[in-house]
């Protein structure tokens, strides 16, 4: 099993949606790297929630990927904010994951206070300039990271 970090903006996707509906569709991703790390992704890999351009940025749940990744359908969709007028049915060169509901922390780990942990300093969640919104976590992060809570 391998681990991630997924990025939203909790006011248009939180921990807490997730929780109350159970599994969901993660979309919207449109940068190639982070979209490569997505279709890495295999059914049952757990990835830290992390609540992103709020207030209290940080991680705020665990979540399971519930489907592998595939075409992302709002690329094509005219009325999504994520539609890329240059994706087709036949080539649509963006991803999406199912994703489900494993936990939510009783409090978000506040990014601050992850920056602070030596343990992490490769993580690149705290790296500077690390915009991400799909990154990686190693066994020993996702450790870390569990046993500050």
């Amino acid at each position: 099993m391998a681990y991630w970090l997924m990025k939203s903006e909790p006011d248009e996707f939180s921990i807490k949606d997730l929780q109350k509906i159970g599994e969901a569709r993660w979309d919207g991703v449109r940068n190639y790297q982070a979209r490569n790390f997505m279709r890495a992704m295999a059914v049952g890999d757990e990835f830290f929630f992390y609540h992103s351009s709020c207030p209290e940025p940080g991680i705020a749940g665990v979540g399971r990927i519930a489907q592998a990744a595939y075409p992302d359908p709002t690329a094509l969709d005219p009325e999504s904010h994520y539609f890329d007028p240059k994706a087709s049915p036949e080539k649509n060169p963006w991803s999406a994951l199912q994703v489900a509901h494993v936990h939510t922390f009783p409090r978000v780990i506040k990014l601050d206070y992850l920056k602070q942990q030596s343990a992490l300093a490769e993580m690149p969640l705290v790296q500077k300039g690390s915009r991400l919104s799909v990154m990686p976590v190693t066994a020993e992060e996702w450790a870390v990271v569990m046993g500050l809570l």
